[in-house]
């Protein structure tokens, strides 16, 4: 059966295409989340003379070799450098096709973070032609989230713009492989693993070499600074341990080796935020600087990251009423955080006894939510203390006898504000 389930960011890729060229379009996400797919799919729409797909990365391309020629192309042509001279003169000729095509051309580079210097190179070559009025689209992929994000600071800032692609949502895994809630909330939201859940051992070794290990390895140790590797990758199985928990810095660090110091856990928690695996979110506290200095809760952006690492069966993992419940308020924050747009920020509330799970925010709006896995109760404490101390919000509780999870997980975040 051939896989066509479409996202509805290929809808918006598809009419920045058939817009003039105005800006780079870079296509960003975490690791396995379809990004490349995507773009192909809404290629195989145009004519293969409408566009180029270059995979940096890969050996077997050589879109450098001369097509005029009737031989062979070199093994030299063939092992040309993937450099900034390389990049150029690849750019050169999308830009010859360009001229030949009154509906334009669409070159696109996946893995640009590996071409040295990428940014410095895109951005001269970009400005050249906006002052040409050159109808080349060209659309950016990379599956390193932080070095792209280090590279467009740097030089691109004002020239592109940004498709993101974020974990699959239980809606999106439900219509595209028919998951139900259960499945979702073991085996997550990334499509690659999907065909393999019948096979949980698979499936596990799967995540955590195919998905944990290159995300850590290549998307963070081999594109930042880390001083403390070790350190790092204890704090992601840390994490995960106590998604949907708070965990002040002090106990993270008594229960790391070699942990430094606070201000070194909280730039690695930001690390594996960036990658798309674990969020500490700030307490709610109503002044900025205070919630910086909070202890985090522990949230997976991804509920196969949670579970790959747990050491239960889907089976074990649903009979143990605790463990699900975390599962349950895990799934909610993952969710609140990959629906949520970049105006609305996620947190979670707790004085002395009373706590509130999550609490959005965007600009004067609220929304406190408390996330139950069993029966709701008819009073709330912590939502009322809420509300006490920071005004009209909306309250929202989630479980039996409140919004039922699914339905929960079936709109984004801000619907819910």
């Amino acid at each position: 059966m051939v896989f066509s389930y479409q996202r509805p960011e290929s809808a918006t890729l598809c009419e920045r295409l058939r817009e003039t060229p105005r800006f780079l379009i870079v296509v960003a996400g975490p690791r396995q989340v379809g990004k490349t797919t995507m773009v192909r799919d809404v290629l195989a729409n145009y004519p293969s003379e409408r566009y180029n797909f270059v995979a940096v990365d890969s050996p077997e391309e050589s879109p450098l070799a001369d097509t005029s020629q009737t031989t062979a192309p070199t093994m030299r042509q063939l092992a040309q450098p993937r450099d900034s001279a390389w990049l150029v003169e690849l750019w050169q000729r999308a830009r010859t096709a360009a001229r030949g095509d009154t509906e334009g051309h669409v070159l696109v580079l996946d893995e640009i973070q590996k071409i040295p210097h990428w940014s410095d190179t895109v951005k001269g070559l970009w400005d050249a032609d906006r002052a040409e009025g050159l109808m080349l689209h060209v659309v950016l992929l990379g599956s390193s989230p932080l070095l792209m994000q280090h590279g467009m600071s740097e030089s691109l800032t004002g020239r592109f713009e940004t498709i993101h692609l974020t974990h699959w949502s239980f809606r999106e895994m439900a219509d595209a492989f028919d998951f139900d809630l259960e499945d979702y909330l073991y085996f997550g939201g990334y499509p690659g693993s999907a065909p393999l859940i019948r096979d949980e051992a698979r499936w596990r070794n799967y995540v955590n070499t195919g998905l944990i290990e290159p995300s850590i390895e290549k998307d963070i140790l081999m594109m930042t600074r880390v001083d403390k590797p070790a350190l790092l990758r204890q704090l992601f199985h840390l994490g995960c341990r106590y998604s949907g928990q708070e965990l002040s810095y002090t106990k993270m660090m008594g229960q790391l080796q070699d942990a430094g110091n606070t201000v070194t856990l909280a730039h690695y928690l930001d690390l594996l935020g960036n990658a798309g695996l674990i969020r500490g979110l700030p307490k709610y506290a109503g002044q900025h600087h205070r919630r910086r200095a909070s202890s985090p809760k522990l949230n997976v952006l991804n509920m196969a990251l949670m579970s790959a690492g747990s050491g239960y069966s889907k089976a074990e993992a649903q009979a143990d009423r605790s463990y699900r419940g975390r599962m349950v308020e895990s799934a909610v924050g993952a969710h609140l955080h990959n629906t949520a747009s970049p105006e609305c920020r996620i947190h979670y509330w707790r004085d002395g006894t009373n706590e509130v799970d999550f609490v959005l925010e965007r600009g004067e709006r609220l929304a406190a939510i408390e996330v139950k896995s069993g029966n709701v109760p008819r009073v709330v404490p912590g939502m009322a203390a809420f509300q006490k101390s920071f005004g009209e919000c909306r309250q929202l509780v989630i479980g039996d006898g409140g919004i039922p999870l699914a339905e929960f997980l079936s709109y984004p975040a801000e619907h819910w504000l």
